[in-house]
């Protein structure tokens, strides 16, 4: 396994990632869910660092990233991944996305498709309005820490069959949220906040898969299908899952992505 490593971003941001190169294969990039940090992806390395490249980070105010005050906006989000690909050396790559990363995949679709192999988005949406909610949730996690969100973010991203059969899965997330810096959240929330990105899915030509979580109640599957609907060419891939579907169906999510990733 590769060494965590730090890259300075052009506005002096360390963004903390791990890149394990193959020889001859293609790299595919995992961009995390609010919240989360690069472990999230760790059935998916598993899966399939065998046949690709594989690169993920840790948004910043994120993990092992740097966390500079104020909030984010999609623009620092993907140009964040813009400049890990050019430090590495990376001309192009495969990019799969979840929730926010799945956002940030967007914005990489239509403003730098010339860098994307091919684009997975997941449990994501073009719009998660209103942003009133969104300004409520910053005030409360600042006020309050990331201790007085997890157990409703828990319910969000689980059904209640997982959270109650894979304990040891539920506290490898929690964890996650736990270690997350409070300034660092909220700042990728602003980011979602002033986000709407349904004008531009139409101009995303990137060969695209999007996967839905049949049960997810943070970005519904109505969201996705609008994602398919716009994004010309899209497929659509629903799962058994709430929000975070590559842990709750981590099988049925690699072999969905594989097989897509294979076809490219």
């Amino acid at each position: 396994m590769s060494e965590i490593q730090h890259i300075v971003m052009n506005d002096g941001c360390r963004i903390a990632c791990e890149y394990q190169a193959r020889e001859g294969a293609d790299v595919l990039v995992l961009s995390p869910s609010l919240g989360t940090s690069m472990g999230l992806f760790d059935a998916q390395v598993k899966a399939l660092s065998g046949r690709y490249g594989i690169l993920r980070y840790d948004p910043r105010g994120h993990g092992a990233s740097d966390v500079p005050a104020g909030a984010y906006s999609l623009d620092r989000l993907g140009s964040d991944v813009i400049g890990l690909l050019d430090a590495l050396g990376i001309e192009r790559a495969h990019f799969a996305g979840v929730s926010l990363g799945g956002m940030t995949g967007q914005w990489l679709g239509y403003r730098a498709p010339e860098r994307l192999l091919s684009l997975t988005l997941a449990n994501t949406s073009a719009y998660m309005g209103p942003p009133a909610g969104w300004a409520e949730r910053i005030d409360n996690v600042l006020a309050n820490g990331m201790e007085a969100m997890v157990d409703a973010v828990l319910e969000r991203w689980f059904t209640p069959g997982f959270r109650a059969s894979e304990a040891a899965k539920i506290q490898h997330i929690s964890n996650m949220l736990l270690a997350t810096d409070r300034r660092g959240y909220a700042g990728c929330s602003a980011a979602i906040r002033d986000m709407d990105l349904r004008p531009t899915a139409p101009l995303i030509s990137v060969s695209t898969l999007v996967i839905a979580g049949l049960q997810d109640p943070a970005t519904p599957p109505e969201h996705s299908q609008l994602l398919a609907d716009r994004i010309e060419g899209a497929q659509l891939v629903s799962l058994n899952a709430a929000h975070l579907s590559n842990v709750e169906q981590a099988e049925a999510f690699n072999a969905a992505l594989a097989d897509f990733l294979d076809r490219q």
